[in-house]
């Protein structure tokens, strides 16, 4: 790809853009931010580690900049104020909605075909933002949440049996935050059911330390985590830059899948060059069933909270 942009420079931010440089998955990787010389830096830095690295994709920065951004293919957007201890995702709407509208604006002005990845949080809210803003398809718009719960999620259960994180396969659903909905049923390490590996009540542990994954980082940093946000979002760039055709879980619209409809939410999506290839409705028990409608009626609450706000 010609090239691919991330905005915001933050901590989140500049480790997708230095994850999406060294896999070289675009000859040019633009970094935005609005702080002066914050994206230059960040860009100046990680171009002086591509020899080093041994990566070709040439970063550049902009402060709010963006016809430096024309004609990107993928737009990553990171921008938006961290959760602090104590804050809850729902506090961040009313910065962060405003924050994701006016950067979608400024981006998709001089890259009209791009791919939106959208990353700020409140996650499912931020992505029903950037698609009002960007005025795509949904297809074309898509958040990432779920590739990073299950990555918590596959380093719980590698620690738990002392096994590779790469043998565990696991999907999750639903909102970023405390209502996912962990899979279980449908996770394996090696090709073995985890039921058959461990005993209920550890995976039952495991899967509330998922839940709570982002708050024990805030509560250990003081500040949201980077590294794994930033991994995950370079890894469904990397799956559309190279349509690979990913099964991913990511905060995708739904049309009626579930039975639900008309709101962003978790759930496994086949990734390639489009954006979202198809939404694969897999089965789920009543139980299963029961969470996602539960999660999906938090996620509604805050969707409501952004239309009150009148910002389109």
């Amino acid at each position: 790809m010609e090239k691919i942009t991330v905005v915001g420079a933050g901590n989140v931010g500049a480790t997708c853009a230095n994850v999406v440089a060294q896999k070289n998955l675009a000859k040019e990787v633009v970094l935005v931010d609005i702080k002066e010389g914050l994206a230059e830096g960040k860009a100046l830095d990680m171009w002086q580690a591509a020899s080093i690295l041994g990566y070709d994709s040439r970063i550049t920065g902009s402060t709010n900049d963006y016809s430096k951004t024309a004609g990107s293919g993928v737009i990553v957007i990171t921008s938006g104020i961290p959760r602090k201890p104590g804050m809850s995702r729902d506090d961040l709407i009313k910065t962060n909605a405003g924050i994701v509208k006016d950067v979608t604006e400024k981006a998709i002005k001089y890259s009209p075909d791009a791919i939106i990845v959208v990353v700020s949080n409140p996650l499912d809210v931020m992505t029903y933002a950037a698609l009002k803003a960007s005025g795509k398809s949904a297809q074309k718009v898509f958040g990432m949440a779920g590739i990073l719960d299950t990555a918590r999620y596959r380093a719980f259960l590698a620690e738990a049996l002392n096994v590779s994180p790469s043998d565990i396969k696991a999907m999750l659903m639903g909102g970023h935050g405390d209502t996912m909905v962990p899979l279980p049923r449908l996770t394996t390490v090696g090709g073995i059911p985890v039921t058959d590996l461990l005993p209920a009540e550890t995976i039952d542990k495991i899967v509330d330390r998922t839940r709570k994954g982002g708050g024990e980082l805030v509560g250990l940093m003081g500040t949201s985590a980077w590294y794994a946000p930033g991994a995950a979002a370079a890894q469904m760039v990397e799956s559309i830059v190279d349509d690979q055709n990913h099964i991913f879980p990511c905060s995708a619209k739904l049309d009626g899948q579930w039975g639900l409809k008309d709101m962003f939410l978790g759930v496994p999506v086949k990734l390639g060059k489009n954006g979202v290839e198809e939404i694969v409705e897999i089965k789920l028990n009543d139980a299963e069933k029961k969470l996602l409608h539960e999660s999906a009626e938090a996620v509604k609450s805050t969707l409501d909270a952004l239309d009150k706000m009148d910002l389109f």
